[in-house]
């Protein structure tokens, strides 16, 4: 178990498509898969404080197409300077 209270930042990682104009590829699912991973597995490990599993039904045509996304919170004891790098990065 973590104590919350020394979590003193938080990332939110979407994976999967949320929103219906905006279709994530593979490669963008793998590479937040691969951003998760990291938090999750270097310095300073980030633990899973919350989850959102969410899902939205469209009506395309005669089809009903299903988006699904989980959305993960990581909690940090503080904000990994690699998260900096990698978003300047433009990743």
């Amino acid at each position: 178990m973590i104590d919350l209270s020394d979590v003193s930042f938080v990332k939110r990682i979407v994976v999967g498509s949320n929103n219906a104009t905006d279709l994530q590829s593979e490669e963008k699912i793998a590479e937040a898969m691969a951003l998760l991973n990291r938090c999750l597995s270097e310095s300073p490990k980030g633990k899973i404080i919350g989850m959102e599993k969410s899902f939205n039904i469209l009506q395309v045509g005669e089809h009903n197409v299903v988006l699904q996304w989980i959305t993960y919170h990581i909690g940090f004891p503080r904000q990994p300077y690699w998260l900096d790098e990698q978003q300047a990065g433009g990743q």
